[in-house]
């Protein structure tokens, strides 16, 4: 599965659009009052969190299933907060993310659910980026 999105005009203060058979979505996007911004629409961040969230919390199930220990985690919520910051010895901004999961007492399972979640797995071990022109 490959999703496919495509941002346009001004950046952060800009579009982005969903591409694909599966409800595309097309979204303003808006800088954060935080940051200065109008606060108008959609930042980078808030999709990032939501992402994060939505596939955590189906790691999480996966693993719990899979534990046969699915009733651990039906009733889990998972709560992210992306940070947006300067990084050290780098120029530009970085990230830190912090995970809350709520309903879930079992340590080795949520362990396993970020051991198994791509975002984590992205952000511990880096991911496969590929730039180039269209």
């Amino acid at each position: 599965y490959t999703a496919e999105a495509t941002a346009t005009g001004a950046g952060r203060n800009g579009r982005v659009q969903s591409h694909g058979e599966d409800a595309p979505l097309d979204l303003k996007l808006s800088s954060p009052k935080a940051l200065g911004g109008p606060g108008d629409g959609q930042n980078p961040e808030q999709l990032f969190a939501m992402g994060y969230a939505s596939c955590f919390l189906g790691a999480l199930q996966l693993v719990a299933s899979q534990a046969g220990k699915k009733d651990l985690a039906k009733e889990a919520k998972i709560h992210t907060f992306v940070h947006l910051g300067v990084p050290e010895g780098a120029q530009g901004f970085g990230i830190n993310v912090d995970i809350k999961v709520e309903g879930v007492q079992d340590d080795a399972l949520i362990q396993a659910a970020h051991d198994f979640c791509p975002y984590s797995r992205a952000l511990k071990s880096g991911a496969k980026v590929t730039v180039s022109k269209a």
